[in-house]
């Protein structure tokens, strides 16, 4: 068990109310979900529960389950789990840029409060991020949940902590520096040229106020826990084991405070070919067991959230839980129509909220809906133009 968040650990702002953490997990699978076995009947709050759902039956009331979504112009099969947290159209067309994802965006306003502003983590073999910078860059995931336990909750050597202090210095150092020559440079350019230093200024005093947040945090120490660290599941066939191995590393990452947003792109390649089903009912059968088994993985996480216990709510109640993928059926390659979720985190669920299956609803408004529940007062994220329709906050 880790030590829960207390009032005392907590910041506090000028009229004396202690900020309520509110946090996030997104989850991609990049195989897709086969549609007839996630996608309610009926819409509402009376829909009969599908064979997916089911296995999160326990937990009805506290998700909502969306159809008739997209991302507005996210295209070409596979090479749309890239924008799953961005929304970037046309990952398929040479030159493709991404934009910042959804987690990245967060941690951008309220990463600082916690010793990690986000954790980028993956499963399986491939290195897929869903994790993408404000210039597009992706960011290496994490695969290894006992090296995950050790960087949140292993105290290093005191020596280590000078030496990371120091490197963190020098970063900063040669940001002065860099940032220095720049503005030198800037007296002769041109007005368009003006314009992109200074969003270089931007980027750089955005950077060092986060290499100075880190430097802090590495003077505090790390919180001690009881429990042990995990067993890595190297078995990537095992893919739902691994998930869930790492869950519960993130469970206890949340519960700490140590970061409140945290990305996870699931590797489900090993499955590729029976994705690929054609309709074949003994490829079905067997491609929906496999499924199956993500979501007893996904009704795990839940509930070791609604389990742990916060100033009188459940760590359920203060996280979102968004759980997706990148296209509407594998079989083939459509990314419309997609199979998404979002549980917890203090909106009104229970319901299934159905849209046009044709002419799909923007997911990027759920982003919206989404960041501003983490506090952020934003009206748009890349193509969301406005909060998600039917989806209400709780207080």
């Amino acid at each position: 068990m880790a030590l829960p968040l207390l009032e005392a650990m907590q910041p506090v702002h000028a009229a004396g109310k202690a900020d309520v953490p509110r946090r996030m997990v997104a989850i991609e699978t990049n195989m897709g979900i086969v549609p007839q076995y996630f996608f309610p009947d009926k819409p509402g709050k009376h829909y009969a529960l599908s064979p997916y759902l089911e296995r999160l039956a326990k937990h009805r009331n506290q998700f909502t389950v969306f159809s008739g979504v997209s991302h507005p112009g996210v295209t070409g099969g596979h090479a749309a789990e890239k924008c799953f947290l961005t929304g970037t159209p046309h990952p398929e067309r040479g030159g493709f840029r991404n934009w910042v994802s959804l987690d990245q965006f967060a941690a951008e306003q309220i990463g600082n409060r916690t010793r990690y502003p986000s954790l980028v983590l993956g499963v399986g073999n491939e290195g897929q991020t869903l994790s993408y910078t404000r210039s597009g860059a992706p960011i290496p995931i994490e695969r290894s949940p006992r090296k995950l336990f050790a960087r949140l909750f292993v105290q290093g050597k005191s020596s280590e902590v000078a030496a990371n202090v120091e490197a963190l210095r020098q970063g900063r150092s040669t940001l002065d520096f860099v940032g220095e020559q720049a503005r030198r440079l800037n007296r002769s350019l041109s007005p368009a040229d003006r314009q992109r230093l200074d969003q270089y200024f931007t980027s750089v005093r955005e950077l060092e106020q986060r290499l100075a947040s880190s430097e802090a945090w590495e003077q505090k120490p790390k919180p001690k826990i009881t429990a042990s660290a995990p067993e890595d599941v190297t078995d990537h066939r095992e893919f739902a084991r691994q998930t869930q191995v790492m869950f519960d590393v993130v469970k206890l990452a949340l519960e700490t405070d140590s970061s409140r947003l945290v990305s996870l792109f699931i590797d489900t390649t090993v499955i590729h070919n029976i994705t690929h089903h054609g309709n074949r009912p003994e490829v079905l059968a067997e491609l929906k067991a496999k499924e199956s088994s993500q979501f007893d993985a996904l009704a795990h996480l839940f509930q070791v959230l609604a389990d742990a216990k916060e100033q009188g709510e459940t760590l359920f109640d203060r996280t979102m839980v968004l759980y997706g993928t990148c296209m509407g059926s594998a079989n083939s390659h459509s990314n419309t129509n997609l199979p998404v979720l979002l549980g917890g985190g203090g909106f009104r669920h229970g319901q299934h909220l159905a849209f046009d299956t044709a002419n799909n609803y923007s997911l990027t408004n759920l982003f919206v809906s989404m960041l501003q529940r983490l506090g952020i007062e934003t009206s748009e994220f890349s193509t969301g133009k406005g909060i998600f329709r039917g989806l209400e906050m709780v207080g």
